[in-house]
């Protein structure tokens, strides 16, 4: 009982000091980053739950029909219940649509992020913490893949995956292909931004303490360097989160991502732009919106997040 009641209270003591966090008063002032907030927290939430929310599964065709294809939005003169942003050329409903392709953009862009992170942390640990040699190579590597676009190096990695496999692709392998083409094009900042925080830190009389005693190198490096460069970490994860969305979006408008069957964001972006002359602008105009709503609103945590973890403006 005793047990119980400690560990209750210092959760409770956890939320008290959360809550007065200079991090989390800033949140409290800025009604932008609140209300950015409360839509990528709304979007996520309705893509998680898209199941529920949709009124077909847009990837199962036995659900879909020709006789509903273009349909126009609901309060539109012809607009039909239960369309609310009408449908496209397939009879599939759009907004059943971007709750479900909005789940892919997520996924891979999480996905894809944490691969970025986890290559680029340990890259840049290993360089900045062993130096030399391995320090040098490993950095030339990065200066080199910095010259080139990460758009276009996704493009190579995806278009060299696709060409090996060819179509042994399924529904599972095409988004694997997408992460691991995005983790590869963003490990980079973080490579760079651990490796010189690690370069400081080393030299620290603590990094120095936990040698005399022993310690391994690795255990040195991940449970006392790498704490401590965690908040230019979730920095850059955030951002890049948008960046990875965007390269995801951008790849398949490009058609070098997700299927039709299969859309993600970009897809139905890439779907609605052959009718965008045509007359039919919902096909477009709603996944597009959902797509900007869900970058905006990420970047827009990410700089507030950037300027809360940043001592010199505190």
């Amino acid at each position: 009982m005793s047990q119980i009641l400690e560990t209750t209270s210092s959760k409770s003591s956890l939320i008290a000091r959360a809550i007065d966090s200079d991090i989390f008063y800033s949140f409290r002032r800025s009604k932008l980053t609140m209300a950015a907030a409360f839509i990528a927290l709304l979007l996520i939430v309705m893509a998680l739950f898209a199941p529920l929310l949709s009124v077909q599964d847009p990837f199962d065709p036995r659900q879909l029909e020709l006789i509903n294809s273009r349909i126009p939005p609901l309060w539109t003169a012809d607009g039909q219940r239960p369309y609310l942003f009408g449908t496209d050329e397939q009879g599939r409903d759009i907004f059943s649509a971007i709750l479900y392709g909005m789940r892919i953009s997520l996924a891979v862009g999480v996905l894809g992020v944490s691969f970025a992170a986890v290559l680029g942390i340990g890259l840049g640990l290993v360089a900045g913490y062993v130096g030399g040699a391995v320090d040098s190579l490993i950095m030339r590597i990065a200066d080199v893949q910095l010259t080139f676009p990460a758009i276009l190096i996704a493009l190579l990695i995806d278009g060299v995956a696709k060409s090996v496999f060819s179509n042994r692709l399924d529904s599972m392998g095409t988004p694997l292909v997408l992460v691991v083409a995005i983790g590869l094009s963003f490990w980079v900042q973080y490579a760079r931004t651990v490796r010189g925080s690690v370069m400081v830190e080393k030299n620290k009389d603590y990094v120095a303490a936990a040698q005399l005693i022993g310690l391994p190198a690795r255990i040195i490096m991940m449970r006392h360097v790498l704490p401590n460069t965690m908040g230019p970490i979730l920095v850059i994860a955030t951002i890049n989160l948008a960046l990875a969305i965007i390269t995801e979006a951008t790849l398949s408008f490009l058609g070098s991502g997700m299927p039709d069957t299969m859309p993600s964001l970009g897809t139905l972006i890439r779907i609605g732009n052959n009718y965008l002359f045509s007359g039919e602008w919902w096909v477009i105009a709603f996944p597009g919106l959902a797509l900007a709503s869900l970058i905006l609103s990420i970047n827009l945590l990410g700089d507030w997040l950037r300027d809360a973890l940043n001592p010199k403006l505190q």
